[in-house]
């Protein structure tokens, strides 16, 4: 840091700061400089003092009598040196010596010094004047002031001189004690200097606010620039009500004259109004209050000014608001406006329903805007189509009115307008039409009577048709009316008319288009799922299906006939709604029912459905990005959930496995209700996750329900509450299975099913039993002679069933199955012939071998078994047991023979033959 940054690091920056510096240096300065002239003076006058007191010694030591003698004695030095060292002592001063007119010393007060000549002139001592000068120590230790007088003998000639000197030093003393005093004294007057600039300096603070030199400069330079620049009057006032301060702006906006500071409020004149010169006056709080003066109105806002809580005066401020008082009813009715169209913004569209949107739009219109709304739509629009104006008739959708009115054409009639009503021709021009005095626009015209009726019957008097445009379709037209209450239509009107139809139209469109793809999704989904379910003998079945509100989902339920008198249950749900849920449930549902063909158990099905499911997300996930779609794949599957079931009647055991699927309930014959603990397999589409099955016995008469998360599972309710509910509704006794459908749907889903949220399946299945007169069970030894013995025993059944017709053919398949069983297969073999819809024939053994169908040639001995089956029956297959396989071939029944099941008795089942009944 140099010294000069040094330095100016030392002084202060604001101005009271350099201003107290400042005052203090040249108090500093002034004192300093006093007290050195007075040490100046008494300097000077010890000086004098010194040249007075060595004049009139030497002058007097001259004149003394018995100088001249001794001079003219043998040895002056002798006589004259004991004289002049008593002079010296009693006089004071400093020394007194004599010397010849050459300068040779006769005295000196050092003996040493006597015979040496002095330094210094003597002249003009020799000539006969005294006189004295000042010289510098040599003898003496500081210098002195030295007189020299001439002695005369009685001739008058100088004889010698007389030299007296008197140190200045010595004559100094009294200044020397004076001093003190001086020093003391200018200390004071500094000190009390200090104290008032110091006070100064802090009242020029609070003046200048600490603010640097620079800055104060600023402001003053930039002070009347702005003030008298600046858009806004300004007024300063002092607290005995003087303008102080007034700006030109002020100047503009009051019409004062030039001379108008330190003139009083109370005389600004005439001109201004007498409340708004009470305001400056009085001086109090002010904040935008709107005044009139020289013809404008002024906002005026004003604060008093304060320092050290003692009140200044105040600070008025003018803004003209002539112009913007004229533009705020054009803001307010644009602000109104633009709240209109806001609010229905968000009331408009809120649901996907056509006739709700209509009635939203009317609504959104009053009573801001109209007092009486229609609208009116093409039935075309409302099927979902396109509009064909031509052939299309309009249909009253929505009718609002803010006072009660009650439309001409009430909601949901056919409206019929004149060629030249106003409505017709904003239909045929597609452009809004107003219509400003609505009497003057029905005098003298024969043109609807009846709406002209209307018109005068509810007051209305102008009226704005907008239509319903998007997409380059016209959709229907919409017709504000006005009566007395509001103001008459102008164009501003209709633009915001034709802004808040235009705004409803495209919620109209995309209802109309929902409406259209709502339609086709639900034919899709109703040509997928069960028309009637199949005849079989198992259970007796009902079912309900709740589509969403929403649109339609991929909820699926199925009854599936298997062989040996089963049955198979089943309800599935593919997550999500519309086209592509519904598509995915039919693909899942025509899986199962082409899987259930193949007699596989439970949680196979379920597994080959699972693949079948992952493949499809894949397939999906591909297309996707041939498309163009994200990077991850298409759509997908999302998810999908499956319970199965198969019952079987002769056993009456019904099996289970599920997906992801809720699990069943099953209600006892005496109402008791069991919710079974299916084991939770994965969603479907996982894959690489096992299915378990659980066996259930199953008591005749009792119900299996099987359903979707939509009936236990809503926003209204969680899954625990809803399986509560459920139960309830189901715990009661000698119910039909239709009967049991409706109790569950009551006491679940909403009263207005259109609520529903997600889609239902609900599915109810009342078991039945065959009789142990329907069915018979043989054991079969593992030898070919128990062939013969078998076809007997079948012979003798089918005769007790009165169904000897079938007797050939039947022997026939028991022949060739029991052949194969006992050549190819391993014990046990057990023979089972059932009699349900058809004649079942099932040959079970302990073999997981499957038979497979083969042609002969003319050459072969064998290969022909099961060949004659196939052709002899009407259907034959296998299904694997856990411990082995059955093989079995259904034949048709004449009518005659087609006897319902029944009975309680439970049969022993043919794949536990521990529970086989013997031959």
């Amino acid at each position: 840091m140099t010294p000069t940054q040094a330095i100016r690091r030392l002084i202060p920056r604001t101005v009271a700061g350099q201003m107290f510096v400042l005052l203090v240096v040249m108090v500093l300065v002034l004192g300093a400089g006093a007290v050195a002239a007075l040490v100046v003076q008494a300097g000077n006058n010890s000086e004098d003092v010194a040249r007075v007191r060595a004049l009139a010694v030497a002058e007097t030591f001259s004149r003394a009598p018995g100088v001249l003698a001794a001079l003219e004695s043998p040895d002056p030095s002798a006589r004259l040196q004991p004289i002049t060292e008593v002079t010296r002592r009693e006089t004071g001063v400093d020394y007194i010596v004599v010397t010849n007119t050459k300068g040779v010393r006769y005295t000196h007060p050092n003996p040493a010094e006597i015979g040496k000549s002095i330094t210094g002139t003597l002249y003009p001592a020799t000539a006969g004047k005294p006189f004295t000068d000042r010289v510098p120590g040599q003898t003496l230790p500081s210098p002195s002031i030295r007189a020299v007088a001439p002695v005369f003998d009685k001739k008058g000639s100088v004889v010698a001189l007389v030299n007296a000197g008197v140190t200045i030093a010595g004559t100094s003393g009294t200044v020397n004690r004076q001093l003190p005093a001086l020093l003391g004294g200018g200390a004071a007057a500094l000190a009390l200097a200090t104290v008032g600039v110091a006070v100064m300096s802090r009242r020029l603070r609070r003046q200048t606010r600490g603010l640097e030199p620079a800055e104060i400069t600023r402001m003053y330079e930039h002070h009347d620039a702005v003030l008298h620049t600046v858009r806004e009057g300004v007024l300063i006032i002092s607290d005995d009500g003087r303008l102080l301060l007034v700006n030109d702006e002020a100047r503009r906006l009051l019409d004062l004259p030039p001379d108008v500071p330190l003139r009083e409020v109370a005389d600004l004149g005439p001109r201004l109004d007498q409340a708004l010169i009470r305001l400056l006056a009085d001086g109090r709080v002010a904040t935008d209050e709107v005044y009139k003066a020289a013809g404008r109105f002024l906002a005026v806002n004003q604060q008093p000014t304060r320092s050290d809580g003692r009140a200044l005066g105040s600070v008025a401020t003018l803004r003209d608001t002539t112009e913007l008082r004229a533009l705020a009813g054009q803001a307010t009715e644009a602000r109104e406006t633009l709240t209109l169209l806001y609010d229905a913004t968000v009331t408009i569209g809120t649901t996907l329903d056509l006739t709700r949107t209509a009635e939203e739009l009317a609504q959104a219109a009053l009573p801001r805007f109209a007092d009486f709304a229609t609208v009116d739509l093409f039935e075309s629009v409302l099927e979902g189509a396109e509009p064909a104006r031509e052939r299309d008739e309009l249909r009253r959708v929505a009718a609002a009115g803010a006072g009660g009115q009650r439309p001409l054409y009430q909601a949901g009639r056919t409206v019929s307008f004149h060629s030249s009503s106003p409505q017709a021709r904003s239909l045929a021009d597609g452009r809004s039409v107003l219509e400003q005095d609505l009497a003057e626009a029905f005098v003298g015209t024969d043109q609807d009577p009846a709406h002209a009726e209307w018109l005068r019957a509810h007051g209305m008097r102008s009226l704005i048709t907008v239509p319903l445009r998007a997409g380059g379709w016209v959709l229907g037209v919409t017709s504000f009316y006005r009566g007395e209450r509001l103001d008459t239509f102008d164009e501003e009107d209709v633009s915001t008319a034709e802004e808040l139809v235009g705004r409803a139209a495209v919620c109209l469109d995309n209802a109309r288009r929902y409406a259209r793809e709502h339609a086709m999704a639900v034919s899709l989904q109703r040509s997928l799922l069960p028309g009637e379910l199949p005849q079989q003998n198992a259970v007796e079945a009902a079912y309900r299906y709740i589509p969403a509100r929403s649109g339609v989902g991929g909820d699926w339920f199925d009854v599936i006939p298997l062989s040996g008198a089963r049955v198979a249950l089943v309800v599935g749900d593919v997550v999500g709604h519309g086209l592509h849920a519904a598509a995915t449930m039919g693909l899942l549902r025509t899986a199962v029912l082409n899987f259930s063909a193949l007699d596989l158990a439970p949680d196979e099905l379920l597994t080959h459905l699972d693949e079948l499911v992952s493949r499809l997300d894949q397939d999906e996930n591909h297309r996707g990005r041939e498309r163009g779609a994200a990077a991850t794949g298409g759509t997908g599957i999302i998810g999908a959930t499956c319970l199965y079931a198969i019952y079987d009647p002769v056993s009456r055991r019904c099996t289970m496995a599920r997906a992801g699927h809720p699990g069943p309930a099953i209600v006892r014959p005496d109402g008791t209700v069991d919710f079974p603990d299916v084991p939770g397999g994965p969603p479907l589409g996982l894959g690489g996750f096992p299915f378990e099955v659980i066996d259930v016995d199953i008591e005749e008469n009792s119900e299996i329900v099987l359903y979707t998360d939509g009936l236990i599972e809503n926003r209204r309710q969680d899954i625990d509450s809803g399986l509560e509910r459920l139960e309830q509704a189901l715990a009661h006794r000698e119910q039909s299975p239709q009967q049991t459908c409706d109790a569950v749907l009551d006491a679940l889903l909403p009263a207005d099913v259109a609520d529903v949220s997600d889609d239902v399946a609900l599915l109810v299945a009342r078991t039945r039993a065959l009789d142990t007169d329907h069915f018979v069970v043989w054991d079969v030894p593992v030898d070919p002679a128990a062939v013969a013995t078998a076809r007997a025993d079948v012979t003798r059944k089918l005769s007790s069933w009165g169904m000897d017709e079938a007797a050939f053919t039947t022997e026939l398949v028991v022949s060739e199955l029991v052949t194969n069983a006992i050549r190819h297969a391993i014990a046990p073999i057990h023979l089972r012939l059932v009699r349900d819809q058809g004649l079942i024939c099932e040959v079970s053994d302990g073999s997981s071998t499957a038979p497979h169908l083969r042609r002969s040639t003319a050459g072969d001995e064998g290969g022909r078994g099961l060949f004659l089956v196939a052709q002899l029956t009407e259907s034959w297959g296998t299904r694997y047991t856990s411990r082995g396989k059955t093989i079995w071939a259904e034949q048709a029944l004449s009518p005659a023979d087609d006897t319902e099941p029944g009975g309680p008795t439970r049969p022993p089942d043919p794949d536990e033959p521990d529970q086989a009944a013997s031959r």
